[in-house]
């Protein structure tokens, strides 16, 4: 059998930047992390943002590799693993210099992944960066280049969008879901569902006379009838706003995602269903992450740091004023989330204000997941306390953040990889609940 070709990976800042254990993924093949790299790092270390907690987090590791080796021959990463290796630069070669000019960290990078791949003729030299742009000019360079692609789901295309449409269901069953206790046993109609067979998944079961909305519990391992509720006055409109309602209304299910492009109701139905089982939680937190318009710090904006962030956070207030002027301001339900923001029990803050704070008995809404790395996401589920519940929304297809695209960010990769799972549920909204002309926008 042909001994497989060695590889190098010279690795960007932002590969390290979206994933701190990054220099664990690449197998048997060796590491090479340019001094610059180390030099931008040193800018993201202070601050509560995953990224700076990343960089903090790598600088760790690499530090607890003693001895000259890391600048030198490399240190090994463990056995079945290569090695990584801290390249030093002798500055912009004169080919780069020639071709771009500017003398800044990107060609810095490309400088000394030419001149790694100039030195070793044995192995494949590959530079691997989240940056677009630093690809192409790689390439251009007769360097390979490749996006960071571990945490990357296949097909976007065919992710699993929470329910299932069966047609011509068979009528006994449908008339049994219509009568006490709406439901039946799994095991009577497992053979007759089809596609995957999942914890928390939802149907649309009909035939010619009748047709019933339906979710699988895997607790009770029955299928039981999904009906229609009011939730803090807010009526749900179709088939996968009622499934999405059932989901975060479930006490049982500690984990939810819903996604849909803008106007399908994705963050009203989550703080409307909150409120409505505020009583099972101490809080309910309502975040989003920021991520600054053209990729600009905040600080761009005037006004001090509440004012740069009330751009950010006034979608999420709109959405609890929707919900409150579903009754007259001297109702009982509009009194009460007046004073659940006053007492701090309803909760509107940036992602990164909320980090270190304990999630015990917290209804923790997470919006605009998309714009989340993998490794975000997942930090965020293991800081679940007992007795809460995170939901994540978004829309993988309205991506900000400049690396991450549909099949790379956080929610993505949540509903891949946590599907059928007992303690999760997800549903796709389809249909936009706004204007026509929002309709035709969207």
């Amino acid at each position: 059998m042909a001994k497989k070709s060695s590889k190098v990976f010279i690795l960007d800042t932002n590969v390290i930047l979206h994933d701190s254990t990054c220099i664990f993924q690449f197998k048997e093949n060796d590491i090479v992390i340019p001094l610059t790299v180390i030099e931008e790092l040193d800018h993201f270390k202070r601050g509560s943002q995953v990224i700076n907690l990343n960089a903090r987090e790598f600088a760790r590791t690499l530090d607890s590799m003693t001895g000259s080796a890391l600048f030198n021959g490399g240190v090994s990463l463990g056995k079945g693993r290569g090695k990584v290796k801290i390249a030093i630069s002798r500055g912009l070669s004169d080919e780069i210099r020639e071709i771009f000019k500017d003398d800044n960290p990107d060609h810095r990078i490309l400088s000394t992944a030419l001149e790694v791949q100039k030195a070793d003729k044995k192995s494949s030299v590959i530079l691997v960066t989240k940056d677009v742009n630093l690809r192409m000019k790689a390439k251009a360079m007769g360097l390979p280049s490749e996006d960071y692609t571990t945490d990357r789901i296949s097909n976007v295309e065919e992710l699993y969008s929470g329910k299932e449409i069966i047609e011509d269901f068979d009528d006994e069953t449908l008339v049994k879901l219509y009568q006490p206790p709406y439901e039946v046993a799994l095991d009577e109609v497992k053979k007759k569902l089809k596609g995957e067979v999942l914890s928390n998944k939802f149907y649309i079961l009909r035939n010619d006379s009748r047709s019933v909305l339906a979710h699988l519990d895997p607790l009770r391992e029955v299928l039981r009838r999904v009906d229609k509720n009011d939730i803090y006055g807010i009526k749900s409109r179709n088939a996968e706003q009622t499934f999405a309602v059932d989901a975060l209304t479930n006490v049982n299910i500690p984990l939810v995602s819903i996604t849909g492009k803008a106007g399908t109701g994705k963050t009203l139905l989550a703080i409307a269903s909150a409120l409505h089982v505020k009583k099972n939680y101490r809080q309910i937190y309502i975040a989003r992450p920021v991520v600054p318009l053209s990729n600009k710090d905040i600080g761009y904006l005037p006004g001090d740091i509440e004012n740069k962030l009330a751009p950010y956070m006034n979608p999420l207030w709109d959405n609890i004023k929707v919900i409150q002027d579903q009754y007259s301001e001297t109702d009982k339900q509009h009194l009460q989330i007046t004073q659940m923001v006053k007492e701090n029990k309803l909760v509107i803050e940036p992602l990164s204000y909320i980090r270190g704070r304990s999630l015990q008995r917290i209804f923790f809404i997470v919006d605009e997941a998309q714009n989340l790395t993998p490794h975000e996401i997942k930090t965020i589920i293991t800081r679940a306390g007992e007795g809460a519940k995170i939901v994540f929304t978004g829309d993988i297809y309205q991506i900000d953040h400049p690396y991450l695209d549909s099949q790379s960010n956080g929610l993505s990769y949540l509903i891949e990889h946590f599907k059928g799972q007992k303690v999760y549920a997800h549903v796709n909204l389809l249909k936009g609940e706004r204007s026509e002309l929002a309709e035709l926008i969207c």
